[in-house]
C-alpha cells in the first residue's frame, strides 16, 4: 500500500477506543435515564409497591450510611422473657390507636412488628404495633413534637402483687430509663385499670422522669419524639444483667442505692451504725394464709440468738415511703417465701434475708425469685426448708396424702396444685431448736460487718 494508506501502529488503536469510549457515554446516559423514568413510573402509580431493581439503582449511588441515618431504624428483641423494640429517628405515637411508627427520610421498605408492653411476653395485654413505613407522605403530621426520648410501658399483668411490680416493672423501667438521666417521657397504657398504681409509685417515677407521664389509652394525639423504646426487658428475675444493659452498666446494688435516694433512706450499710446495740430483725407477719404459726416463739429464739426483733406486717398496699423507711431501720429480715419478702430491695447493704421456704420441694421457685436477687443487692441470702413434721399439711391432709408423701407427683400436676397445696393451703410451725443455728449464722455475718 502507499504510504498515505498506511495504518500507523497505536494511531489506530486510540481513535478506536474513543470511538467505544463515546459510545459508552452515551449507553449510560440512557442506562440513567430509563432507570430514572421507571422510577417515576413507580412513584406516580404505585406509591405503596416497594421498589426493586430501579430503588436500588438508585440507593446504591448514595452512601449507604448516610441513607441509614436519615431514615432512623427500628431493632425489635424478640428473645428470652421480653419482646421490645428500640426506635430511633423521627418516631411518631398515637396513643388511642397504641402504634409507634417509623418515619422515613427516603422510601424505605414497609416492616411491622407486635410488641406487648410488658416484660413477660404471655401476660394479657393489648400489644402496641411497630412499624417502620414505606413512604414519608404517608405518616400522620406532629400534634406535639418531644425533644426527649419515650420508653412505652403498661402496667398490667400480674401489677399489683407486689412482687411481680417490681420484678416485672420497677427494675426493667429503671434499667431501660436510667441512662436519660430524668430527661425522658414515660408513655403509659392500661392506666384505666391499675390508676393506684401510679398513686403508689409516684416517687420512683419522678425519680426516674422530670416530665408527667402520657396516658397512651387516652392520649389522642400523635406525638414525635427522637426515640422509643417500646416495651421492658426482663432478663433475670427481679434483678439485672448488667452488661445486658442499654448505655452505661448497672446493676441491682445501683437499683436499691436509687431507693435509697428517691425515699431518703439514712442506712446505707447494715449494723455499721449499730456498733454499740443489738442488730434489728424484722419478722414479717402474714395475716391470711402461708403464716408461721409459732410467731412468737420464734421471735423469742430471735432475741436469744443475739437480735432486737421486731413483727410486723408489710401490706403491698401501704405508702411506699412509709414502708420504705421503716424496713431500712433493720438489718435483717425472715419470712415465709412471698411477695413481702420483696421488702428487702430496703435493707442496708450487707443485710441479711432469710427466707423460710414452704414445704413440697418449693426451693428452687423460692430462690429463683430471692436468692440470686439478694445476693445482688449486696445482701447475705440464707434460706430455711420446712420440713413435712413443721407444715400444716401433715394435719390437713395426712402424711398419706400425695401432696405430703410424694411432691413430685403435685409439681407434675401442673402449677395450679403447686399454688394450691403448697402455697395458699399451707401454713407452718418452725422448729426453733433446727431453726437457731440459722439465726446464728445471720447474727455472725451482721457482727463482722463492724470488725
Amino acid at each position: 500500500m502507499g504510504g498515505g494508506g498506511e495504518v500507523k501502529p497505536g494511531k489506530s488503536q486510540k481513535g478506536s477506543a474513543q470511538r467505544h469510549l463515546n459510545a459508552g457515554f452515551v449507553a449510560g446516559g440512557l442506562l440513567m435515564l430509563l432507570v430514572y423514568l421507571v422510577a417515576q413510573h413507580f412513584a406516580v402509580s404505585a406509591p405503596h409497591v416497594v421498589i426493586t431493581e430501579a430503588q436500588e439503582v438508585m440507593d446504591n449511588i448514595k452512601a449507604q450510611g448516610e441513607t441509614a441515618g436519615k431514615n432512623g431504624k427500628v431493632e425489635c428483641k424478640m428473645e428470652g422473657r421480653s419482646d421490645t423494640c428500640e426506635v430511633d429517628g423521627d418516631v411518631r405515637t398515637n396513643g388511642t390507636a397504641l402504634s409507634v411508627t417509623l418515619v422515613p427520610a427516603t422510601w424505605s421498605e414497609r416492616r411491622e412488628w407486635m410488641i406487648r408492653p410488658y416484660s413477660r411476653r404471655f401476660a394479657s395485654l393489648r400489644k402496641v404495633a411497630v412499624t417502620q413505613l414505606q413512604d414519608p407522605a404517608a405518616a400522620p403530621p406532629c400534634a406535639v413534637t418531644h425533644s426527649t426520648p419515650a420508653v412505652l410501658f403498661a402496667i398490667g399483668g400480674y401489677a399489683g402483687n407486689y412482687w411481680h411490680d417490681y420484678a416485672d416493672i420497677l427494675v426493667p423501667l429503671f434499667v431501660a430509663s436510667r441512662r436519660y438521666g430524668g430527661e425522658v417521657t414515660f408513655l403509659i397504657s392500661n392506666i384505666r385499670f391499675r390508676p393506684q398504681w401510679l398513686v403508689k409509685y409516684k416517687a420512683f417515677l419522678r425519680g426516674l422522669s422530670r416530665y408527667e407521664h402520657i396516658d397512651m389509652d387516652a392520649d389522642e394525639q400523635v406525638r414525635c419524639f427522637p426515640h422509643v423504646t417500646v416495651g421492658l426487658r426482663l432478663d433475670k428475675e427481679f434483678s439485672i444483667v448488667p452488661e445486658l444493659v442499654p448505655g452505661a452498666p448497672l446493676s441491682m446494688a445501683d437499683f436499691t442505692a436509687f431507693l435509697r435516694e428517691t425515699y431518703a433512706l439514712p442506712r446505707g450499710a447494715a449494723a455499721a451504725d449499730r456498733k454499740t446495740k443489738k442488730p434489728r430483725l424484722l419478722l414479717i407477719h402474714r395475716g391470711h394464709y402461708r403464716r408461721i404459726l409459732n410467731e412468737p416463739e420464734v421471735a423469742r429464739a430471735a432475741e436469744a440468738a443475739g437480735f432486737e426483733v421486731a413483727v410486723a406486717e408489710l401490706r403491698g398496699e401501704a405508702g411506699e415511703a412509709e414502708q420504705a423507711r421503716a424496713v431500712n431501720a433493720f438489718d435483717a429480715v425472715v419470712g415465709l417465701h412471698g411477695a413481702g419478702l420483696t421488702n428487702a430491695v430496703f435493707l442496708p447493704p450487707g443485710g441479711v434475708l432469710v427466707q423460710v421456704v414452704p414445704y413440697g420441694k418449693m426451693e428452687h421457685i423460692a430462690r429463683a425469685e430471692f436468692a440470686g436477687p439478694a445476693a445482688d443487692m449486696g445482701l447475705r441470702y440464707l434460706d430455711y426448708s420446712v420440713s413435712a413434721e413443721e407444715s400444716s399439711l401433715m394435719e390437713t391432709l395426712g402424711p398419706e396424702h400425695p401432696a405430703v408423701r410424694d411432691p413430685d407427683s403435685v409439681h407434675r400436676s401442673g402449677w395450679g396444685q403447686v399454688f394450691e397445696l403448697y402455697l395458699a393451703k399451707q401454713n407452718v410451725r418452725i422448729n426453733v431448736t433446727r431453726f437457731a443455728p440459722m439465726l446464728q449464722e445471720a447474727l455472725h455475718h451482721l457482727l463482722r460487718q463492724r470488725q
